[in-house]
């Protein structure tokens, strides 16, 4: 797998879009709005739930959830569009999940790492880094949102551990008590560092073997 970091289009257009300071949040508490990836893996992940297959595969052939994993293929271990492709054709509902898993741990370690790089640019002041670090922030967590249950049942430490530090990050960006600008945002980067150390673990742990394929389901 590269260690290459590439924020696709469509990560860039969201975070574009989201031009007004993000809600203060808690981890745990916050549900970000869906945007058409995060909407395709819901119905594909509820599809697959149902054990409608068939239904998840069409969903997953032609929806902007495959397209994505396409547009990072370089960042991706190998082979996990068509694994997941192969693991909906079989049935393997938990293949299915452990290899999406991977795929949005592997945007919000991206995201988390180009977070940490435009934060580290000379001359970026507090303003600029509560404003950059908001938007990191929840893009991030919209797309981790999706996967911490499947996470936490198979490495729970990793969850915590993502957690905490995104709580930490979160503390950084978000108001002082009576409306005051955040404490210390310059410290932004070493919770934003620890989230792509986690999330790179966790996809090394948990990235299949790239000529897996998984067997087909009886009929």
């Amino acid at each position: 797998m590269s260690s290459r970091t590439i924020v696709a289009p469509a990560l860039l257009a969201a975070l574009v879009a989201l031009s007004a300071p993000a809600r203060a949040h808690h981890v745990g508490s916050y549900v970000p709005r869906d945007n058409a990836v995060t909407t395709n893996f819901k119905q594909v992940k509820f599809s697959v739930q149902a054990q409608k297959f068939d239904v998840a595969l069409k969903l997953f052939d032609e929806g902007p959830l495959r397209a994505e994993m396409r547009a990072h293929a370089a960042a991706l271990p190998a082979d996990l569009e068509e694994g997941t492709r192969a693991a909906l054709a079989a049935g393997d509902g938990r293949e299915v999940e452990r290899r999406l898993m991977v795929f949005f741990a592997a945007l919000s370690r991206d995201l988390a790492l180009e977070a940490d790089r435009q934060l580290a640019r000379p001359g970026v002041s507090a303003d600029a880094q509560i404003a950059t670090g908001r938007k990191f922030l929840e893009a991030i967590w919209r797309y981790y949102n999706l996967v911490d249950f499947a996470v936490a049942t198979r490495d729970n430490k990793a969850s915590v551990a993502m957690r905490l530090a995104f709580d930490e990050a979160d503390g950084y960006v978000k108001p002082a008590a009576g409306g005051a600008a955040p404490a210390n945002p310059e410290n932004l980067r070493k919770p934003l560092q620890r989230i792509a150390q986690v999330l790179s673990s966790l996809i090394e742990s948990s990235a299949p073997p790239s000529s897996s394929t998984p067997p087909r389901r009886n009929s």
